[in-house]
Formats: C-alpha cells, sequence, structure tokens
C-alpha cells in the first residue's frame, strides 16, 4: 500500500509530466492507478491486432471490466465488448474505446515498440501497430472504469462500456449496432467518446462542438474504351485519355459546384490502367476517396461523379455499353461524426473544471473518418460527443512550433504518444465528463 507521502510525490511528477495539475479526487486516485494503467497500455501496445482480428485485446478488456464488476458481454457485432454496471435510477451513459491496429511497421525505436507481424488477407506480411492510440483509447476506458467503480456513491444510473472492433474499416459500430447494442444491452441518453490527437501537446483536450470529423466514401470508377495498337490511337476509344480528363473534371466538382462554405473533398487514390508501352488497353480502373460535412454534400459529390463520367464518355463518342461504371461502397460508408453542441458543451465545462481552463483547446474538425457519428444516427437519435485527447510530448510540440518542423502524424510508422500524460488526462477528463451527466 502506497502512503500518502508516495501518493502525493506521484501525483506531483504525473503533474510535472503533464504540464497541468488541480488537485482532485480523480487526479490523485488516478495517479496512483498508472503503474496499473501503464502495464496494461504497454502490453496492448505490444500485441495489436488488426481489423476483425481483436480475439486477445477483447478477451482483456473483457477481463479487466469483470474484475472490475461490471455485467460482460463479448463477441458482440465480432470481437466487440459491452459492460455494463447498474448504479440505481438515472440517466444511461455509453463510453466507447475501439480497439484495432493498423498494418504499419512500427519505426518509433520505443523500447517497447511493436515487433508483431501477421499475413493480411492477400496473404502479404505486414507489420502491425497501433499507429492511431487505439491503445490509449482502451487503457483510458479502463482507467475511466476504475475511477466510476471506485466512486459509486457520487454518481446513480447505468454505466455502459463499450470495447469496439474494427473502427478503422467502418464495420465494428455498424456490427454492434445491428446486434442490438442499443436495443439488448441499454439505450444510451448520452454517448462519450475520446480520440488521441497527434497535434494538441499531452495534459491538454480539444474540444469541436458540431461536425467534427467527415463523411467518407470509398468510389471505384471503371473507364472503358476500345483498345489497339498504341501506334493506331485513331482507332481506338483510349480508356487512359478518358480516365485522364475525368481526373481533371472531378476537381472541378468541389470548386464549381459547390458552395465554397460547404467543405468538400474528392480524390483520386489509384488509378491502373494498361499492361504495354505499345497497347493501348480497354479499361481503366480509378480509386476514390469522397470526403464531406454536411450529408446534401455527399449526395451531390456522388451524383455529380456519375454525371461528369457520363458526359465525359458520350463526348468521346462512346456507345451506352461503353459508359463508365461507377460504384459507391455503401457498406464500408462512415457518415460525420457530429458532436452535440449541449453536449459537447456539458463536457467541455466538466473537463475545464477538472484539468483547468488553459488546458482545454478549440479543436478545427478534420475530414478523417471516424464510425462513432453511427452512435448519433440511430432512430432515437442519441446525443454524442467525441473530444480529442492531446498526446504529443510538450517538448517535440514546442520544438514543431519553434522550428516549424511537423510532427507525425496518426497512421505514421513513427508515432509515439507520450502515454503517462495522455492516460492521466483522458481517465480524469473522461471520468469528470460521465460524473457531472450522470449528477444533472
Amino acid at each position: 500500500m502506497r502512503t500518502p507521502i508516495i501518493s502525493s510525490l506521484a501525483l506531483l511528477i504525473s503533474c510535472s509530466l503533464s504540464a497541468s495539475c488541480f488537485a482532485t479526487d480523480l487526479a490523485e486516485s488516478t495517479a496512483e492507478n498508472m503503474p496499473q494503467l501503464e502495464a496494461l497500455y504497454l502490453h496492448l501496445h505490444q500485441h495489436p491486432e488488426l481489423s476483425y482480428q481483436e480475439q486477445a485485446s477483447s478477451a482483456r478488456m473483457a477481463k479487466e471490466l469483470r474484475g472490475l464488476g461490471f455485467e460482460v458481454t463479448e463477441k458482440v457485432g465480432g470481437y466487440g465488448v459491452v459492460g455494463l454496471l447498474k448504479n440505481g435510477d438515472g440517466p444511461t451513459v455509453m463510453i466507447r474505446a475501439d480497439m484495432d491496429a493498423l498494418p504499419i511497421t512500427e519505426q518509433t525505436g520505443k523500447p517497447y515498440a511493436s515487433k508483431v507481424k501477421v499475413l493480411n488477407a492477400n496473404n502479404q506480411e505486414v507489420g502491425v501497430m497501433h499507429g492511431c492510440g487505439h491503445d490509449i483509447h482502451m487503457t483510458s476506458l479502463i482507467g475511466t472504469a476504475q475511477q466510476l467503480v471506485a466512486n459509486k456513491e457520487k454518481w446513480q444510473g447505468t454505466l455502459m462500456m463499450v470495447a469496439q472492433p474494427a473502427e478503422e474499416v467502418g464495420g465494428g459500430a455498424k456490427a454492434m449496432l445491428k446486434q442490438g447494442l442499443f436495443t439488448d444491452f441499454a439505450t444510451p441518453d448520452y454517448v462519450l467518446g475520446l480520440h488521441v490527437s497527434a497535434s494538441i501537446p499531452a495534459g491538454k483536450v480539444g474540444i469541436t462542438p458540431g461536425y467534427a470529423l467527415a463523411n467518407v466514401d470509398s468510389v471505384d470508377i471503371t473507364v472503358k474504351g476500345e483498345g489497339g495498337h498504341g501506334a493506331y490511337p485513331h482507332l481506338t476509344k483510349d480508356p487512359v485519355v478518358l480516365a485522364s480528363r475525368i481526373v481533371v473534371a472531378l476537381q472541378t466538382i468541389t470548386s464549381r459546384e459547390l458552395s465554397p462554405l460547404e467543405p468538400s473533398v474528392i480524390t483520386v487514390g489509384s488509378i491502373h490502367g494498361g499492361s504495354k508501352h505499345n497497347i493501348i488497353s480497354n479499361e481503366v480502373k480509378l480509386q476514390l476517396t469522397l470526403r464531406s460535412y454536411n450529408p446534401e454534400v455527399r449526395l451531390a459529390q456522388i451524383a455529380a461523379i456519375k454525371r461528369l463520367t457520363k458526359g465525359i464518355a458520350i463526348s468521346a463518342g462512346l456507345d451506352e455499353a461503353l459508359y463508365p461504371e461507377v460504384y459507391v461502397h455503401e457498406d464500408e460508408r462512415i457518415p460525420s461524426t457530429y458532436n452535440d453542441p449541449m453536449l459537447t458543451n456539458k463536457v467541455q465545462t466538466s473537463i475545464i473544471a477538472e484539468i483547468g481552463a488553459d488546458n482545454v483547446v478549440k479543436a478545427d474538425a478534420v475530414m478523417a473518418g471516424e464510425d462513432f457519428g453511427l452512435y448519433g444516427l440511430t432512430a432515437e437519435k442519441r446525443p454524442i460527443t467525441l473530444f480529442w485527447l492531446g498526446a504529443v510530448p510538450p517538448s517535440d510540440y514546442q520544438h514543431s512550433i519553434e522550428t516549424g518542423e511537423s510532427l507525425p502524424s496518426l497512421h505514421s510508422s513513427l508515432f509515439a504518444p507520450d502515454y503517462p500524460a495522455t492516460i492521466q488526462t483522458g481517465v480524469r477528463a473522461m471520468s469528470k465528463s460521465a460524473m457531472d451527466l450522470f449528477n444533472q
């Protein structure tokens, strides 16, 4: 057992690491739990699992929650875990963390770096890394559960802890909701989440009311033509030229068809066609990613793509049978994350009370995607909010400000968060937010 002097010393050290410290009960108890949380983090970081393969991670999350007294159900929507803790009458607050890692070979040089390698769906060996901070998300979830269990006399209601699989491929939230997350377990009054930030220093939290993350669509375009010999292009309908025209024309959708006040991104990430220098092929394949916030903008993007590609085919003299095929991967679609303004304001107030106003910043919306937004699009329209958890070592952040050098981004093989300060801040911010929502 730690003596009060040792606990206070640990708290002082942790506060210096995070560049902030309010002397709250949560601050002290989180600092006392850090050895256990650090061990959990290092284990998760060194044993990452790809999307749909989170067997060991989910088992560990289930074990941790059971040990804290939660009623736990495993294999919800794949390897999803649901933990329920009923503590009298009151609202139901759901807190979600994602579990899957990325096919990245870690190059941070840290002594605890992941060395895991697996075969992917194409039977290729790939490294596996928690390059998006899901190891911190899981650890913060357990740390928050610890705090809320230890302080049960301070709140009433039902705590719903969700460890979600397959966020990186946009399938986990859909699968868990389809399997009855909000009907067979509990219907939350509030849904909370956090996500590490690679642009905010550890010890701080970023708040984004309203649209925070984007709609994400994957689109395949098959451009058809009439192939032939490269020496006789006049006898062909060259799909490479048609594809090139389409790539340029797609950029006019955002610049000339949509309001400049509505964010929109249309990126051609892949173009493939042909097999030899002097052969004009019969088709070229394009792969696109579309990003927006407004659902109406998303529909406008898709409609314009279909219209433009058809028009270019007609202008080249192609018959209807050779019009381009546009395929939208609706099953992989990720909707934008809209942080309910009222809930976001409440969470911001709670976090400021816990870690101080100087450590809560306004964060800009980003064009990345997150399937967390699905939890707010159910028939009941649950209010949701996700806040950004600063993870950059403060010295690295300051160096970047002074020199202009870029910081490693999320999904980078070099992303190495300041995990002690980040976890402590995440646990305190999330625990305080949940307690205040229970006690409204």
